[in-house]
């Protein structure tokens, strides 16, 4: 691999030539990036306001800030729930309501301690008030239950669909079984309406032993999900131990196999212990997948404009792997791969495409950055 970097003032300019892979076209472009804001506590997610008003940004030991271009980098929002700031633990994801203009409602998921002193991934509402200095009246729609997380795997990303539902993205809380146990919440995706309630035609409403909530199940951490702009379905991705993070496209009632097929091992070079090998029957296959885990986090297609040579991609952060990836998306299928922002070696906790067409990414640190990208 070559890498090389020229700096000029906030701009850093980056060219990458990689090794080929067979079966997997790679790509080289210049890249361009600007530094918009350094000081976050570990940011985790964004979401960008209606008519250029800013950025709202998690932090994850529980802040909650707006981002302005004429402003920079507001005061800590109030009114945000009380997190389980532990290990992967505290403030998540962030969306906004379908009804934002006029509810100005806006979703967060958290981790959220329990009396066993264990926690579990939740997720609420409140809304924004006008001068962006607090969310009114903030109730918790969802709760992943039972609690088993000591501080790791909580997931968990929110997306909502265009019928207005809302899909939430679980971990299984490091209690590998528990994401085949449809009598729990880990290593799920649920599907709700914005208030909370179980949709009538959810797979698995009114089966004995079951969760109504679930979509699908046998995830394991799952750090990623975006609404595909061309097929309109909702695609996830998440880690696997060590090797086998994957990218899937979730259907209603399937099973994604964690723990019993995976493409990955245990961290320590051993076997999983519930693994039967990569494939088994009723069990779906990743669309994509990492034989070394890039350690993924974030996911936005593009589908703009601006620029025209990444339209038709997937955009995903690495943390391990220090890096953004970008995939040519055509179908359903994965038919190229580039990485991007190597030479900077920092962990991408989020990405998300701005309304002006360009990339924005978080990094994961404890002065945090937040970057927007051009090629």
């Amino acid at each position: 691999m070559l890498q090389f970097f020229h700096k000029t003032g906030a701009l850093i300019i980056f060219a990458l030539t990689l090794w080929a892979n067979p079966g997997i076209a790679r790509f080289a472009y210049a890249t361009s990036v600007q530094v918009l804001e350094n000081g976050l506590a570990y940011p985790w997610a964004m979401a960008f306001l209606p008519a250029n008003q800013g950025i709202l940004i998690t932090e994850r030991p529980g802040q909650l800030r707006v981002w302005t271009e004429q402003s920079g980098l507001s005061a800590p929002i109030t009114g945000v729930p009380k997190v389980f700031n532990r290990g992967q633990g505290g403030l998540l994801d962030i969306a906004l309501a379908p009804d934002f203009a006029t509810s100005r409602h806006v979703y967060l998921s958290f981790a959220e301690g329990g009396n066993t002193g264990k926690a579990g991934t939740s997720v609420g509402y409140g809304r924004l008030s006008e001068d962006m200095k607090k969310l009114d009246n903030f109730q918790v729609i969802f709760r992943q239950e039972p609690k088993l997380s000591s501080g790791i795997h909580f997931g968990s990303r929110l997306v909502f669909n265009d019928n207005g539902y809302l899909f939430i993205a679980l971990g299984e809380n490091n209690q590998r079984p528990t994401a085949q146990d449809l009598d729990k919440l880990q290593g799920k995706i649920v599907r709700l309406f914005p208030d909370g309630r179980i949709p009538k035609d959810n797979p698995f409403v009114n089966v004995p032993g079951v969760r109504p909530e679930i979509w699908s199940y046998g995830h394991r951490n799952q750090q990623g999900a975006a609404l595909n702009p061309w097929t309109r379905q909702l695609w996830t991705h998440e880690h696997g131990p060590r090797g086998g993070d994957e990218v899937n496209i979730p259907e209603a009632g399937k099973n994604y196999g964690w723990p019993v097929i995976t493409h990955g091992i245990n961290y320590s070079g051993t076997p999983i212990p519930e693994a039967a090998g990569t494939h088994a029957k009723g069990m779906e296959q990743p669309v994509y997948y990492w034989k070394v885990s890039p350690a993924i986090s974030g996911m936005a297609f593009y589908d703009n404009n601006t620029f025209p040579k990444w339209k038709n991609s997937l955009f995903i952060g690495a943390l391990a792997g220090e890096r953004l990836i970008r995939l040519n998306v055509s179908g359903n299928k994965i038919t190229g791969e580039e990485n991007l922002l190597q030479a900077r070696n920092e962990r991408i906790r989020d990405v998300r495409v701005g309304p002006d067409g360009y990339v924005y990414v978080l990094t994961d640190a404890s002065q945090g950055k937040l970057l927007k990208i051009s090629p």
